[in-house]
This record gives C-alpha cells, structure tokens and sequence, in this order.
C-alpha cells in the first residue's frame, strides 16, 4: 500500500461540518450522510467534508481530537513512553494533513496544531526506527508494535523486508563458510 492508498482510507474517517446550504440524505455505498440543513451540524466522510469546503459550501468543525493541548500532552506522553502511545485516531497524519490544508480557517490554533502533529510523527518515527534496529539486531523472527497507525506501518514496511532478507543473506553465507573451514580443518 503506497501513502496515497493510507490516505484514501483515512478520507473515509467522519467529520462534522456546518453546511451552508439545505439538500436531503445522499445515499452512498458507505451509507447515507445528511440531510443537510444550513447551519445545523451534520458528521460526513472527509473526502465530502473536503469537496464542499473547496465549493465554499459548508464550514468544517474542528475534530475532538485536534486540540493543541490535549495533542501536547499526547506528544509529552509518546516522548516519555518507551512503547507506541495510542494516538487519538487512526489516521490521525492523514486527517490532520487534510483538514488543516482545507480548513486552516476554520480551525484555532492551526499552525499549533500542525507543529504537534508534526512533532508526535518525528517522535514515534524515531521510536520505530530504534525499535526496528532493535529487532534486526536481536534477530528477532517476529515483534509486536501496538499502536501504530497505517501510515506508520507503511512508512517503514518497505524496508523492512529488505533489510531483513539482506540479513538472511549474511546469516546463511556466514553458516556456509563456517562449514567450509570446518571441512577444511578436518
């Protein structure tokens, strides 16, 4: 799965937004969103949310989540936490990326927001880093990483096959040698 696939996924995450304009249920394949009734909220698909941004026809409320306290405190636990915190969402990446180049307008404290965000993505990248260095030195045959998000996963995955098979290719030519001089010795 390439960033773009991750992004498509976390598209599909609900918002709420405030339209400006009144039309009835539309049905998707996903389910149905609406109706819309200018001025009172109503939670769609971000990729809906997003169009209609662009179009000037709704306002977008900011997510729960996209506090820049609570993401601050978030980012002070990851910085503490030797494992993966749980992240307020799933595509936590993914949808603030959206939102804020949508949306900025609409929601306080954005450039705040985007630093944290920003901030809690260098840190757990580098705690995966570390920990798959861990792992690739233990020789590890498998590890268990709670909390990662999609997009985390997919930004290391891949190199991890191939950094893994190099190993494997160091490992069985070392037991070769190894072999051969045995042979030799005797």
């Amino acid at each position: 799965m390439d960033p773009s696939e991750v992004e498509f996924l976390g598209e599909k995450e609900l918002v709420t937004i405030v339209p400006n304009f009144y039309f009835d249920t539309i049905h998707l394949i996903s389910g149905s969103v609406g109706p819309f009734r200018a001025g009172l909220p109503v939670k769609v698909p971000i990729w809906l949310a997003v169009n209609l941004k662009q179009q000037q026809k709704c306002r977008i409320v900011t997510q729960e989540w996209m506090d820049a306290d609570s993401l601050n405190e978030t980012k002070e636990e990851e910085k503490l936490s030797k494992l993966f915190t749980k992240m307020p969402s799933n595509h936590y990446m993914d949808e603030a990326q959206l939102l804020l180049s949508i949306a900025s307008d609409d929601i306080p404290n954005a450039d705040t927001i985007r630093t944290a965000v920003k901030d809690i993505w260098d840190i757990r990248m580098s705690k995966l880093r570390t920990s798959i260095d861990a792992f690739v030195k233990s020789e590890g045959l498998h590890a268990k990483l709670d909390h990662l998000t999609a997009m985390e996963i997919n930004s290391v995955r891949p190199l991890l096959p191939h950094a893994l098979d190099q190993m494997l290719r160091i490992q069985t030519a070392g037991r070769v040698t190894q072999s051969q001089q045995s042979e030799n010795t005797q």
